[in-house]
C-alpha cells in the first residue's frame, strides 16, 4: 500500500459536557497539527499517490473552515463534544468528499483510504482511518 501525508494545523476553542472531561468542560482553546494520509494499492498513471498540491490545498480549505472559532458556536456542532477524536473523523469525511466530487483530481479517484491524524501535544494524538 502506497502512501502520501500532507500537514497542516489549526487553532480552535471548544468546551466538553461530562464529568469525565475534568477542567475541560471549561472553554479552552486547543492547538492541533493535522496529518491527512492517503492511500491507495496502485500508484496512479503518473505515479503519484495524490497530488501533493491538491491535498495540501484541500486539507487547508477543510481546517480553515474551523480555525480561530469557537466549534461550540458552530450549528454543526450543537451539543457535541468535539473531542480529538470527532475532529479526526470530522476532517475525514470533509476530505472524503472532496474526493468523491474530484476536487483532488482525476487520479485521486483511486484512492483506498484516508486516514487523518490530530496531535494535540507532543505526547498524546488521535487519528481516525476510513475507506473512500
Amino acid at each position: 500500500m502506497f502512501s502520501l501525508t500532507v500537514r497542516d494545523h489549526m487553532m480552535v476553542a471548544h468546551s466538553f459536557t461530562g464529568e469525565v472531561f475534568g477542567p475541560a468542560q471549561r472553554l479552552h482553546g486547543a492547538t492541533f497539527v493535522v496529518d491527512a494520509t492517503f492511500r491507495r494499492a496502485e500508484l496512479d498513471r503518473d505515479n503519484l499517490v495524490v497530488d501533493i498540491g491538491l491535498a495540501t490545498a484541500r486539507l487547508g480549505e477543510v481546517l480553515g473552515a474551523l480555525n480561530y472559532r469557537n466549534l461550540d458556536e458552530l450549528p454543526e456542532f450543537a451539543g457535541v463534544n468535539t473531542s480529538t477524536e470527532f475532529l479526526a473523523k470530522h476532517v475525514a469525511d470533509r476530505l472524503a468528499e472532496r474526493v468523491h466530487d474530484g476536487q483532488l483530481g482525476d487520479g485521486a479517484r483511486g484512492l483506498a483510504e484516508i486516514e487523518v491524524t490530530l496531535h494535540e501535544s507532543h505526547v498524546a494524538s488521535a487519528s481516525y482511518r476510513r475507506l473512500l
